[in-house]
């Protein structure tokens, strides 16, 4: 009976430097040991598959799961990793697949050994070119493209990375805000919102954009409130703190004794005072010796 060939790695290595990296520190600061965790849950998914996994309807609910999260939260991070390019936003749109030219690099390195005595078939979705593949990773697309034209892998290659500079354009060319942080922030709002639901209509960015502006007057105001819809999955913006009403103090009132003020029992005696009372007590016709 023939063995079964694996797929994936049992293993991979992660770098003594892991939390050095900028795009590390940025999503612990976002997510906080949580996006640590999705992320690394990922790579253990992808590598254990191979090099890549399709990303389905139950993909986020298996997640959740799996780590005691909420979906919510792993799409919110999942959409960041997208944007900061630890995955690989344009295979992901195109086909839900999840994977990277860097994760590619490595899954070769960690089958190098046993790769060389049965070289390992590739079909699809792979990222890196034919001269940064290793030869013992056999990708079916070089090989159909060497037995008709040696150069069409490369215009194919060219042709695809001329596709994706006019995305990374087309991207960059969305521009809300001439402060660059608030426009990443905005942009990075609106494409969690497209993947955790309908896509935004033109109309409604705009109308979004509009509710920003009149909750802040500020860009440091608007950022904060944009990372805060961002960071809670909202569906609108909300202001960062609520200002206070100055309340006006109220009148202190004069304090009384038995009706009278202390200003009148100040300037009357008490003998004036009792009579007082007493007239009040038992009338008005009371004469005094």
């Amino acid at each position: 009976m023939a063995r079964h060939k694996k797929r994936g790695i049992e293993y991979f290595s992660l770098d003594c430097n892991f939390f050095s990296n900028r795009k590390i520190k940025i999503l612990k600061s976002r997510y906080g040991a949580d996006g640590i965790t999705i992320f690394i849950y990922l790579l253990c998914e992808i590598y254990k598959n191979g090099y890549y996994i399709i990303v389905d309807d139950d993909f986020y609910y298996i997640v959740s799961d799996d780590l005691n999260m909420n979906s919510d939260k792993v799409k919110q991070v999942l959409t960041f990793l997208l944007e900061r390019s630890m995955f690989d936003k344009q295979l992901f749109q195109s086909d839900a697949v999840l994977t990277s030219a860097g994760i590619q690099e490595r899954f070769q390195l960690a089958v190098k050994t046993r790769a060389k005595k049965n070289p390992i078939k590739v079909d699809r979705f792979w990222l890196l070119n034919e001269e940064e593949t290793e030869p013992f990773i056999k990708v079916t697309h070089f090989e159909d493209n060497s037995e008709n034209n040696t150069d069409n892998s490369k215009k194919n290659n060219d042709n695809s990375r001329e596709e994706s500079l006019k995305e990374s354009k087309v991207k960059e060319s969305k521009y809300y805000y001439s402060n660059p942080d608030l426009n990443r922030e905005f942009c990075l709002y609106l494409d969690m919102r497209n993947h955790t639901g309908p896509t935004l209509s033109a109309e409604q960015i705009n109308a979004l954009k509009e509710e920003l502006d009149s909750l802040a007057e500020n860009d440091s105001d608007k950022l904060g409130i944009v990372r805060k819809a961002f960071g809670g999955g909202y569906k609108s913006f909300f202001p960062t703190s609520k200002k206070r009403k100055k309340s006006t103090p109220k009148p202190k009132k004069e304090e009384t004794i038995h009706n009278f003020t202390q200003r009148e029992v100040k300037d009357c005696d008490y003998e004036n005072l009792e009579r007082q009372l007493l007239k009040k007590q038992l009338g008005d016709d009371i004469t005094y010796g």
